[in-house]
């Protein structure tokens, strides 16, 4: 008799683990999602990593000399030198 309680006790166990494998925290649901949440917020990190290479990039064009700031002021507002034209090709 005392061997099946033992072996009661054993199953009882089994069922809880199983349970809380399939259906509680920490479940195979769960993780998956968890995984899932991850892998969507490691993208986002890259892609953040890449946005702040280039800015900081771009902080440093501009800090090394006046070039990229004439750049930007010819391409973004149209701004020309003394004595020169500005041609604008239609795309």
């Amino acid at each position: 008799m005392n061997g099946r309680v033992v072996a009661a006790l054993l199953i009882g166990l089994l069922a809880v683990v199983q349970a809380q494998l399939w259906l509680g925290r920490g479940s195979v649901g769960d993780v998956a999602q968890m995984r899932q949440k991850l892998d969507d917020q490691k993208t986002r990190n890259t892609e953040a990593q890449h946005a702040n290479e280039r800015l900081a990039a771009e902080v440093r064009d501009l800090q090394e000399g006046l070039e990229m700031v004439e750049e930007k002021a010819r391409a973004e507002l149209g701004m020309v030198r003394p004595n020169e034209i500005l041609v604008q090709i239609a795309k």
